[in-house]
Order: C-alpha cells, then sequence, then structure tokens
C-alpha cells in the first residue's frame, strides 16, 4: 500500500488520528451532550454545533495564512495540536456551565484550525516531488482512509464511557430519557406515565419512588459520561501529539526549500485594496443576507466571510495565477453545498438514529453495534479476503486463513454463546429484539466504510486508467454530489409514513412506528462511497492547482467554504420540527443535484486548471 509513497505519508495520517478521533467524538455525542446537559431544543443545540464546526474550518484560514507567511508549516501544526488538546481537557471536567463548554469547544476549534489545513498541504507538499506527483490522488485516499482508523473508535468509545459510567451509578442507557427529565424538571410535561415506565426500566436497583429526584441524577450521571468521553478524545491527541514530535523529521521543510533569490515570489501580498475590497465583501454580504427570513446575521456572516475570502485571493492573486485560482473557487462553492449536507450525518441524522431507528435489535444486528462483535466481523472478512486473494504470498495466505477462523469463532460466539442446549432456539431466533443500541454507534459506520472502500474505489480508478476511461478529479467531484444525492433518497424512503418531529410534541417515537437501523446504515454507505469520490479527490485538487504561495491558504480556503457548510447545518434542525422528514431530506437531495449539475457545467475549466 505504502510500498511507492514517501514515509512521511504514514507520519501525516497517524499524526492525524487524534483530530479524526476528537472530530467523530463530537459527530457521534456533541448535540446528545448539549441536549442531555442543559436541556436545550433541537435548534439552539443545533447553532451551537454547527457554529463549532464553522469554527474548526473558517479558522484554517488563520491556520493557512501564518504558515504561508512564516513557512514554519511544522512548528503551526505542533501547536495545533497542543491547543486542541487543552480544550479536550475543558471539555472533560464535569460540570461546567454551557458559557465554559463553548469555550472548550472554540479551543478545539482554534488548534484544529492551524492543525487540519496545514498538515494537508504538507501532505501535498510530499508529492511535489516529481518522483511521487502521479500518485497524489491515491496518496490522499490512503491518507483520508488512515485518519478514519481512529474516527472508527471514537463513537464506540463515547458509547462505551457513557454506557460504564450509568451501569457503576446503578442506571441504563435510554436516548429518550433526558428530554423527559428536563420537560419534568421545567413542569412541561404533563403526564408523567412514559418517564415513569421509562424510569422503572433503567433503574438497576429497582423501580423509582421519586421522578424528581430521578430526573436530577439521570440527567447528571447521563451528562458526565459523555464528558469523560471527551476526555478519551484528549488521551487521543496526546497519542497524535507524541507521533509527530518524534516522526516530525520526514515531512517536508517547506521554509528549507525556498532560496533567498526566491523568497520574496514565494511570500503572500497584503494589497491594502484587496483587505479593503475583501472587508466591503464581508459587510455587503452579511447584511444582505440578514434581510433574508431565517438567515439572520450569523449565516450572513459566514457567507460574507467566504466572499471576502473570495474577493482578496482573486485580487491578490496574479495574472497567471487567476485560473488556477477562479479554478478553486469554483470548486468551493459546490464543497459548501456537499458539507452542508454530508455533515447532518452528526445532527440530524444522528436525531433520526435517536428517535426513530428502534431501539432494541436482535444478536445479529447487534454484532455491528458493540466493538468486540465489530472487530470479529471485520477480523473474519479480512481473513477471508487474505485467503482468497490471488497476488498474495502463502505465509500471508496463512495467516489469512488463522485470521478467518478465530475471528468468525468470536463473531458465532457473540452471536449465540457457548450454551449448546439452546443453541438451535438461539438459530431461529437470531433476529429477535433483544440488545439495546445506541445512536452513538451509528457515527462508526462512516469511517468504517471510508477504511473498508478505499482499497475498492482506487482499484476501480486504477482499472479504469488502464483502460483510458478514468474519470477526471473534477468528474469524480461531480459523480460524488450525484452519489450523495442517493444517500438520502434512502433515509427519504425509510421516513416515509412516520410522525413528523412537529405532531409528536416532545413524546418519544412510539416502537411501532421506528425504523430498522439498516436503512441508516445504507444511507451512511451510500454518503461514504461520495465522500471518497469527493473529500480526497478535492483536496487532491486544491494541492495540485493551488499556486505554490498559496498551499496553505488554498486549503484553509477549501476548509473555510466546508465551514460555510457546516454553518447551515441549521437548515437541519430548523426545519426539524417544522416539516415532516420526507421534505427534510428532499431539501438535501435537491442540493447536491444542483451542485452536480454546476460541476459539470464548468467541468472543461476545471480539468484545464488541473492540467496545467
Amino acid at each position: 500500500m505504502l510500498k511507492n509513497h514517501p514515509k512521511g505519508l504514514l507520519v501525516a495520517f497517524f499524526s492525524n488520528m487524534g483530530e479524526r478521533f476528537g472530530f467523530y467524538t463530537m459527530m457521534a455525542i456533541l448535540v446528545l451532550f448539549l441536549q442531555a446537559k442543559y436541556g436545550l431544543s433541537a435548534d439552539k443545540a443545533g447553532g451551537i454545533y454547527s457554529w463549532f464546526y464553522f469554527s474548526i474550518y473558517a479558522l484554517a484560514l488563520v491556520g493557512g495564512i501564518l504558515a504561508d507567511s512564516t513557512k514554519k508549516y511544522k512548528l503551526v501544526i505542533l501547536a495545533g495540536i497542543i491547543i486542541m488538546f487543552a480544550g479536550y481537557l475543558i471539555m472533560a471536567v464535569p460540570g461546567m456551565s454551557l458559557t465554559v463548554t463553548i469555550i472548550g469547544l472554540m479551543t478545539i476549534a482554534l488548534g484544529n484550525g492551524l492543525f487540519k489545513g496545514n498538515l494537508q498541504a504538507v501532505v501535498g507538499q510530499l508529492y511535489d516531488d516529481p518522483k511521487y506527483s502521479r500518485l497524489r490522488d491515491t496518496a490522499f485516499m490512503i491518507f483520508y482512509m488512515g485518519i478514519n482508523i481512529g474516527a472508527f473508535f471514537a463513537p464506540f468509545a463515547a458509547n462505551g464511557i457513557r454506557n460504564w459510567w450509568l451501569k457503576l451509578n446503578g442506571l441504563a442507557h435510554d436516548g429518550s430519557l433526558p428530554s423527559l427529565c428536563h420537560q419534568f424538571k421545567n413542569g412541561t410535561l404533563t403526564d408523567t406515565t412514559t418517564l415513569q415506565q421509562l424510569a422503572n426500566k433503567v433503574s438497576l436497583s429497582g423501580p423509582v419512588t421519586d421522578l424528581s429526584a430521578f430526573a436530577d441524577r439521570y440527567i447528571d450521571v447521563f451528562s458526565k459520561g459523555y464528558n469523560y468521553a471527551f476526555g478519551i478524545a484528549a488521551g487521543a491527541m496526546v497519542i497524535s501529539l507524541l507521533v509527530y514530535v518524534i516522526f516530525n523529521r520526514l515531512l517536508p521543510n517547506k521554509e528549507n526549500k525556498i532560496s533567498t533569490a526566491s523568497e520574496s515570489s514565494e511570500k503572500i501580498e497584503f494589497k491594502p485594496a484587496a483587505i479593503l475590497a475583501a472587508i466591503i465583501a464581508i459587510g455587503v454580504t452579511a447584511t444582505a443576507l440578514h434581510f433574508i427570513k431565517e438567515v439572520g446575521w450569523a449565516a450572513g456572516f459566514a457567507f460574507g466571510l467566504f466572499a471576502g475570502f473570495v474577493t482578496w485571493i482573486f485580487l491578490s492573486s496574479r495574472k497567471e495565477e487567476r485560473a488556477r485560482v477562479t479554478a478553486l473557487i469554483l470548486v468551493f462553492i459546490v464543497v459548501i453545498f456537499f458539507w452542508m449536507s454530508f455533515h447532518q450525518n452528526g445532527l440530524t441524522l444522528t436525531l433520526f438514529a435517536r428517535d426513530y431507528t428502534v431501539k432494541q435489535v436482535g444478536p445479529f444486528t447487534n454484532l455491528f453495534f458493540t466493538l468486540p462483535s465489530m472487530l470479529a466481523v471485520i477480523g473474519s472478512i479480512a481473513g477471508l479476503v487474505l485467503l482468497l486473494y490471488k497476488k498474495i504470498k502463502t505465509s500471508n495466505r496463512i495467516v489469512g486463513g488463522i485470521l478467518f477462523i478465530v475471528s468468525l469463532y468470536f463473531a458465532f460466539y457473540f452471536l449465540y454463546g457457548f450454551d449448546p442446549t439452546g443453541q438451535m432456539k438461539r438459530f431461529f431466533n437470531v433476529f429477535e429484539l433483544q440488545n439495546s443500541i445506541a445512536p452513538e454507534v451509528f457515527q462508526s459506520f462512516n469511517p468504517l466504510f471510508i477504511v473498508a472502500l478505499t482499497f475498492p474505489v482506487m482499484g476501480a480508478f486504477a482499472w479504469m486508467n488502464k483502460k483510458g476511461i478514468e474519470p477526471s478529479t473534477p468528474k469524480k467531484i461531480g459523480i460524488g454530489m450525484v452519489i450523495a444525492a442517493l444517500g438520502f433518497v434512502i433515509i427519504l424512503i425509510a421516513s416515509i409514513g412516520v410522525p413528523s418531529p412537529a405532531s409528536l410534541q416532545g413524546a418519544p417515537v412510539a416502537d411501532t412506528d421506528r425504523v430498522s437501523p439498516y436503512w441508516l446504515i445504507s444511507s451512511y454507505l451510500v454518503l461514504t462511497v461520495a465522500e471518497l469520490f469527493l473529500s480526497p479527490m478535492g483536496l487532491s485538487f486544491v494541492s495540485k492547482v493551488a499556486p505554490s504561495r498559496f498551499q496553505g491558504l488554498m486549503q484553509g480556503g477549501w476548509l473555510l467554504a466546508t465551514a460555510v457548510g457546516n454553518k447551515l447545518l441549521f437548515i437541519g434542525t430548523l426545519l426539524w420540527d417544522k416539516v415532516n422528514l420526507s421534505t427534510l431530506w428532499l431539501v438535501f437531495i435537491v442540493c447536491c443535484l444542483i451542485s452536480a449539475a454546476f460541476i459539470f457545467s464548468i467541468l472543461k475549466r476545471l480539468e484545464k486548471a488541473s492540467a496545467s
């Protein structure tokens, strides 16, 4: 896999694993934590969530400008890791006010801004060498796969630590309870029957006699479990820090490659006219959008910042750079709407997982919702691939066979257990509902699918390359948008006939109205394929097309476009309790298809820029 690649690629994705672990921890539990701890509505929790993810990516501009101006990419990356660690430590402390929690979130965002775009720029610099340049697209796919290995474990860790803390305190998990507890405390719960039933069910010490005391205690214990999950994310950042400090020598030092003669031509020029024009663009855009209903100053400022960046970078570019800069800006516009749709997986799709998928599943489905059984399934599949793969050494084939047998044994153990007397009964009741699943775990499927599908997608691209039919990088991005639309079509079909959040008025969805988790898993699968077509390809496109002096800044521009998309996540929670779910998903389908049409309409321009 890494045979023909520079050693720095391995360092880069291991350094990024901690960030991905924390990122997916946040995707899995942040909105749930905000609602459970502070009793926030979906709209308010979604607003904080969208501001957090906006800041993560928007601050990459600061990191990009700082690194491109000083050429000290590696030092800026190091500072980012340390600051992210500090932010997760703040989030790990129980009992903090909402204000302190937001400070912790913004600290993480600042660190991520210094880290993320610049590490991607450094990966691109590894492939500026003509020796490796043909491997650039492949490298970014490997990088993208590698960093998501850490992301796979994050939801399991968050769910595991939360459930451990609940059990330690004599309680079990039920995602519907924190909201009901807050409604009870606020005096807005008119019928306590459901609360009493669920409280009795999760209380491991017997029936609950004091609902008031139970509500306070359940909220406290539940939210503390999430705090400790943030602590695990802080630990993951320590591992990334150690890897980076020890092995960063294998990454390129761009500041050492720039000669004194060429140094001035590589520097960013801060022209007063360009800066003034950017400020005007920010103000005009923010003000104009403010007067559009439901947009307001917040989203207006997000779009204004993007408009300011576009204005500044365009006016700061030289004539010979203009075509490349324009091509990147056009791609950035599409990126906005992709991430606005895709990152609903941490917001409305997580709410859907909590409120609309069945709470209990049979042993077979449960294999995919616990870490040991999931690893057993993955191990058996990996072993089978090694066993059957044609071009492989005999020794590796033997290892594959052993891995297949051992992993399959454990998979059957988790499925049936050791009791031989009940074996046949369990076989015929394998789909019987008896195992509770947590909504957080759904977030593990996206990184799992990324890791599992990267090589098949790379193989498909390699096969098409041999046949001379491989799509260009910009065309892959357009195809990715179409595939993303199909992902939302799946969840739209699943939502037909289910009650809307508005009609429920805070009450839990009846078990009879909940849908199979396979609908959501299938949607994540298709969205992951879309992500592989768009995200690593987009990163590769940026590193290939960006003028040399704008490498970090243009990676920051990609992330700023992502930030604007994340700020628009509020559209999901804004519509959540106002329209039926089918209409909600249709909004994102339309956005993806319009974006795809736009990409294909400017395809020749983009292909020309990437070829130059």
